[in-house]
């Protein structure tokens, strides 16, 4: 007999998981976290503090809000914005970049080479040119680019002399090229001549190189693709209004006999906040802005009759009444889901330490609805 209640007392007592078992649950939630953001597995932080281009910044800044929120769907061009830093650190004007993470179903939009023009070398004499005409070549022979051969023409124009700054050529094709044969990839050479494409002794024209310039002036290869992941089917706005809503107070009388649980299924259907951390997951180290977001989720409750203010479907409108009538076994009230979804954006390093700038739909619950 004591033998029977012992073991009744230790099956009715709870079992606590154990630590590696809410270990593997953890690690199975941030893997199933990582499919959202289409990865298999975490970058690894950059072995060295690194400051990220201030265009990728500038960009992330323009297109999304604080928080990540993208606020200017149109700008950009696809989902993906890839930024490379020259791997040559040259003094001369060959550039290489290595475009290894670039995925194989990601389609190539648009392809620049963003330089930085520095001020120009003073000249002797009274004559003083105002321009340079400035080409960008596709080496097709890394060891004689300027044989017959050698080299292919991607872009050339007029550059003023006048002041500093940064200069961008198109170069798509290219970029093209290489990413569906990485063997092609021999880098670009980039010439200065006269405005006539006469050749100069001393180029008055120069721009920043990978080697002895400030970080934020190095030549950069910046792509921006589409990878074909779309979210689904929810309408979205321009500049979501993401502040909470007002809490809705529940009747005093009730407070005193009712349960959270139960008080929470009479109010009505309305979001509610859902903070994301970054640093709490452990990503903090990669992803570079923001460092976390709300995503917001819907809770509440349905009631028949489905007023405007619960912005019901026909369906779910249809759906309340068969179920207030009790016109079919099995048919539940209407669900309080987000009836608008957000993208977001993160500005990352990605394996190879380049900075991504990338956006993801449906990933912020705009506003709820009963459906």
């Amino acid at each position: 007999m004591l033998g029977t209640v012992l073991l009744l007392l230790a099956l009715a007592k709870p079992v606590c998981p154990s630590p590696s078992g809410a270990a593997s649950r953890r690690a199975e939630a941030l893997k199933k976290l990582l499919e959202v953001f289409g990865m298999e597995d975490p970058p690894p932080p950059p072995a060295h503090a690194k400051q990220p281009p201030q265009y990728m910044v500038d960009l992330f800044n323009t297109v999304a809000n604080a928080d990540g929120v993208t606020k200017n769907p149109d700008i950009l061009e696809g989902n993906t914005v890839r930024s490379f830093l020259d791997k040559t650190h040259s003094e001369e004007m060959r550039f290489l970049f290595i475009l290894s993470s670039v995925a194989k179903n990601e389609k190539i939009l648009t392809a620049e080479l963003h330089l930085f023009r520095l001020w120009p070398r003073a000249t002797d004499g009274p004559k003083r040119q105002h321009f340079c005409q400035v080409s960008i070549y596709q080496v097709l022979e890394r060891s004689e680019p300027d044989a017959p051969g050698g080299k292919k023409l991607l872009a050339t124009r007029l550059v003023s002399l006048q002041g500093s700054g940064w200069e961008v050529f198109a170069i798509t094709q290219a970029v093209r090229d290489w990413t569906e044969d990485e063997s092609s990839n021999q880098g670009l050479l980039v010439t200065v001549q006269g405005p006539g494409g006469s050749p100069l002794d001393t180029p008055p024209l120069r721009f920043a190189s990978g080697r002895d310039h400030h970080e934020s002036k190095k030549p950069m290869l910046v792509l921006f693709t589409d990878d074909g992941r779309r979210g689904a089917s929810l309408p979205t706005a321009s500049f979501p209004d993401l502040q909470p809503p007002a809490p809705v107070l529940a009747d005093k009388k009730l407070t005193g006999r009712r349960s959270p649980r139960s008080l929470d299924r009479l109010q009505p259907c309305q979001r509610h906040p859902l903070s994301v951390d970054f640093e709490e997951i452990g990503w903090s180290g990669w992803i570079i802005s923001p460092r976390g977001y709300n995503a917001y989720h819907c809770k509440g409750s349905c009631p028949f009759p489905l007023g405007e203010n619960m912005r019901p479907t026909n369906h779910a409108t249809v759906q309340s009444i068969i179920n207030a009538l009790k016109l079919s076994e099995g048919v539940s009230s209407p669900c309080c889901v987000p009836d608008k979804l957000y993208s977001i954006n993160l500005l990352y390093f990605d394996d190879d330490e380049n900075v991504v700038l990338k956006q993801y739909d449906d990933m912020v619950a705009g506003s709820c609805g009963c459906h």
